[in-house]
Formats: C-alpha cells, sequence, structure tokens
C-alpha cells in the first residue's frame, strides 16, 4: 500500500477536506489512511474507499507518507500528536489545521526535524469555499509547499504568510469571520421583519443578498469601496441607510473592535 498522506481525525472539517480532495481527483481512495477512533466517523471514510483505524497503531508499518494531517481539537493536541512521532525523521510534513496551537508546540512534541505546516481555514471549507492561510517552518521543502497548497485549494482559496504571529489575526478575521456574517444575516433579517416582511421572505433576502454582493466583491476588479459607491445614489435610499452604518465610522469602528478582541483571545489561547 503506497500512502501518500495519514488524516489524523475525520470530524467534520477533516471528512470535508477528504472529500474534497477525493472529488477533485487530487488524491486516490487508496493514497488515504484516516486515523479516527469514533467508529461512525471512521466509517465515513471508509465509504469514501481510504483505509482506516481507530488509532495510529492502525498504520501499516512500512507506511511513509508525504504527509500526515493533524485535525484534531487543540485540547487532544499533544496526546493525539505524540503517537505519530515514529514520522518525525524529516521525511514526512505534518499539517495542522487545529486552532490556537502554535508550530513550537509541534516542534517540542516531535523533535525539531519534522518539517511543520499551520494552517487556519474556516467553515465555508466544507463547501469549497474556505479561506485557508497558511505558515511553515523553514525544514518545508518546496515541492511540498506546493503539494499542499494544491491539496487545500480543493476547499477554497489558499493564502501564505511569512510571520506566524500573524495567525492570530488571521484567526480574527476569516478564522471567526463566518460567524460575524451569519451574525450579520441574523440582524438584516430582523431588520426585514421590523420594515413588515414575512419571516421565509426575510430570511431569504437577507441570505442573498450577502450571497450575490459577496460573490461580485470577489469576482469584480473594483474595490468593495467603489462598488458600494455604485449602488449609492446621492440623497437615495442607500445613502440614507450607509449615513447610519458609516456615520462617525460606526460599522469600521465596531467590526475593528471585534476583530481585535478576537486576536487578543486567540494570543491567550496559544499560551
Amino acid at each position: 500500500m503506497t500512502i501518500r498522506l495519514v488524516l489524523a481525525g475525520c470530524g467534520n472539517m477533516g471528512y470535508a477536506m477528504l472529500a474534497g480532495w477525493l472529488k477533485s481527483g487530487k488524491l486516490k481512495p487508496s493514497a488515504v489512511f484516516v486515523v479516527e477512533p469514533n467508529a461512525e466517523l471512521r466509517k465515513r471514510a471508509e465509504h469514501l474507499g481510504c483505509s482506516a483505524a481507530a488509532g495510529a497503531s492502525g498504520i501499516p508499518a512500512d507506511a511513509g507518507p508525504d504527509l500526515v494531517i493533524v485535525a484534531v481539537k487543540p485540547q487532544v493536541i499533544r496526546d493525539v500528536v505524540a503517537d505519530y512521532k515514529r514520522f518525525a525523521d524529516g521525511r514526512t510534513t505534518f499539517v495542522s489545521i487545529a486552532a490556537g496551537t502554535p508550530v513550537a508546540t509541534f516542534e517540542e512534541i516531535l523533535g525539531h526535524l519534522a518539517p511543520i505546516i499551520r494552517c487556519m481555514p474556516n467553515t465555508p471549507a466544507a463547501i469549497g469555499k474556505g479561506m485557508m492561510v497558511v505558515f511553515s517552518n523553514p525544514l518545508v521543502s518546496d515541492d511540498i509547499r506546493r503539494f499542499v497548497a494544491e491539496l487545500l485549494s480543493a476547499s477554497g482559496v489558499v493564502a501564505t504568510i511569512d510571520d506566524e504571529a500573524l495567525m492570530d489575526a488571521v484567526t480574527a478575521v476569516s478564522g471567526s469571520g463566518p460567524a460575524y456574517i451569519f451574525h450579520f444575516i441574523e440582524a438584516l433579517t430582523v431588520a426585514a421583519e421590523k420594515a413588515g416582511l414575512p419571516a421565509e421572505t426575510a430570511r431569504l433576502l437577507a441570505t442573498q443578498t450577502v450571497y450575490g454582493a459577496a460573490s461580485l466583491a470577489a469576482e469584480s476588479d473594483e474595490e468593495p469601496g467603489v462598488l458600494r459607491q455604485q449602488v449609492t445614489s446621492p440623497n437615495g435610499t442607500t445613502a440614507a441607510a450607509l449615513a447610519v452604518l458609516m456615520g462617525e465610522d460606526r460599522l469600521t469602528k465596531l467590526l475593528s473592535e471585534a476583530v481585535e478582541a478576537a486576536r487578543r483571545r486567540s494570543i491567550e489561547l496559544g499560551k
């Protein structure tokens, strides 16, 4: 069996990424070995055609994977990663998608021969529209960097940072960001209902408007500020609403405070 990748953890995010790799053809099921202690979650991976085991001891003795993807909760990182020390000889790269866990933690567990990539995905990765940001320690080869970026691209857009300290800001913006947008949809739905729209219609209008505007911003060559101006007629309805949102930089200040609060909490959790 030629195993290119070991996936440690097949919960919601791990499974979504695995499904994306296989669906896109970036990996064949035979090239992936999944380690998942939960029997039901393990069966999901097996249904995709992958071999699986309940623990790292079930990985074939002759396996020499290019990657070990660590997709478990941060609080169990130390216990889980210790089970993979046999791959920490420099030939296997470890990729972590555990929030708030620095590269130094993996180096402490695995030793200083292990190439390590830290990745911060977000929940839209589950439908192939995520934002993945990666940081690599100096031991990661260029070929592996490219291979990992190609794999992650099946789940959305991939960006690279050279300073791991920026991961706290990444967490605050794109990691936690979907929750901000979901709350905006909730708030816009409530406002639509207060304006007299039926609940179902209010939710549809709020959700589709956010989706459409985000898609336009992503696909347009224009800056978001220019797109905003294009929608805003002088003394019109949009201008009246923006006077509330943008007056005294209300929304910008509020989001800046929110992102800073999340960034500070990310720093605290990483200690």
